[in-house]
């Protein structure tokens, strides 16, 4: 039997992978390292952290950073993009046992170099602590953001992302959700039809829009603005978070339906050119013992942590800048990927 845990389950370690000078980020390193310190020193006071780097130069020029923890682990591997959430493995339960999954990655449905993101999975295995790691090659083209797991038998995600040709060309909804299906055990897809935010390059991935905070409770990015351009699409969203029905209360007979939990968009946020970036509180990111949900300087901040407080009463929340980050299209949950308990021997 296989299963595909929560994200609100006991974890081993999160990886990330550390921005560079000759990357994406070159024009404002300086202020991404400085969220990136925030991050990798909140996490690493909670659980185990992975750096992924470039060599050794840049291996150094970390530690010498403000705060880093002696503790944490790297690994030299050459990457095309920072989203380690959309490149690096994804962990399912199988029969007790703990497995990484190795999907294909194709920079977004081709708008990216990826060969390098690609091939990452392969680079980690030949490392500490991935080495003795259980694992699987599928030759099915998914990203992890694009995921959501109930850790029971339920998926959300959308029809914009994953029935996109530029994913598995030729494949039907149908297609996918036997692949869902074989590959993390799941009973039940639940579809949004959701375009992407603005400045989301993704094909509006889940982890932008709606997320599971447990097996009944739903956040979702929400917009009360009628002037905003995403007012429309995201009250038919709720509108159809709103009919979904949580795991075994169907089977029951019973009608309830999810708690729903709105988070609210902050001000737009524009890059140089004048194009809106998706700036988000979905984009969360859950560790053992504390929440860490971006922030963006706007008084929308303090609503977005209070709800998700209510949500997480067990976890500490914590507040993380994440205003430089989206100005490469993700934020706090797109850079980082968590690995379950007893994934690792060692």
């Amino acid at each position: 039997m296989i299963r595909f845990p929560a994200e609100w389950e006991k974890q081993s370690a999160v990886l990330i992978a550390w921005p560079h000078e000759t990357g994406d980020f070159s024009n404002r390193l300086d202020s991404v390292e400085q969220s990136y310190c925030f991050i990798a020193n909140t996490i690493s006071r909670y659980e185990r952290l992975i750096i992924v780097c470039k060599d050794d130069s840049h291996q150094q020029h970390i530690q010498g950073l403000s705060g880093i923890n002696d503790s944490i682990d790297f690994i030299q591997a050459d990457v095309n993009d920072i989203w380690v959430r959309d490149t690096v493995f994804l962990t399912v339960e199988n029969d007790g046992q703990l497995q990484l999954l190795n999907f294909r990655f194709n920079g977004w449905g081709e708008k990216y170099p990826h060969q390098n993101d690609d091939a990452l999975n392969h680079k980690l295995l030949k490392a500490k602590p991935f080495k003795d790691a259980i694992y699987r090659n599928i030759d099915f083209i998914l990203e992890g953001g694009s995921v959501e797991s109930d850790g029971i038998d339920t998926i959300l995600t959308t029809r914009q992302c994953l029935l996109n040709p530029n994913r598995n060309r030729g494949m039907s909804q149908q297609d996918i959700e036997r692949q869902l299906q074989q590959h993390f055990g799941v009973n039940r897809v639940l579809w949004l039809d959701q375009d992407n935010l603005s400045g989301d390059d993704t094909d509006a991935h889940i982890d932008t829009l709606a997320r599971f905070c447990s097996a009944n409770t739903i956040a979702y990015t929400s917009c009360n603005n009628p002037n905003d351009p995403h007012y429309a699409g995201l009250k038919n969203m709720l509108q159809q978070l709103k009919a979904f029905i949580p795991s075994g209360v169907h089977e029951s007979g019973s009608d309830e339906a999810y708690k729903l939990v709105p988070l609210p968009m902050p001000e737009p946020i524009y890059d140089e050119e004048g194009q809106r970036l998706p700036a988000n509180y979905a984009n969360f990111l859950i560790i053992n013992n504390a929440v860490l949900v971006p922030v963006y300087d706007d008084p929308m901040d303090d609503i977005a942590l209070q709800r998700l407080a209510d949500c997480f009463p067990e976890h500490e929340i914590i507040a993380t800048p994440c205003r430089p980050l989206v100005h490469q299209y993700g934020s706090l949950h797109c850079m980082t990927m968590q690995f379950p308990e007893g994934v690792w021997r060692v």
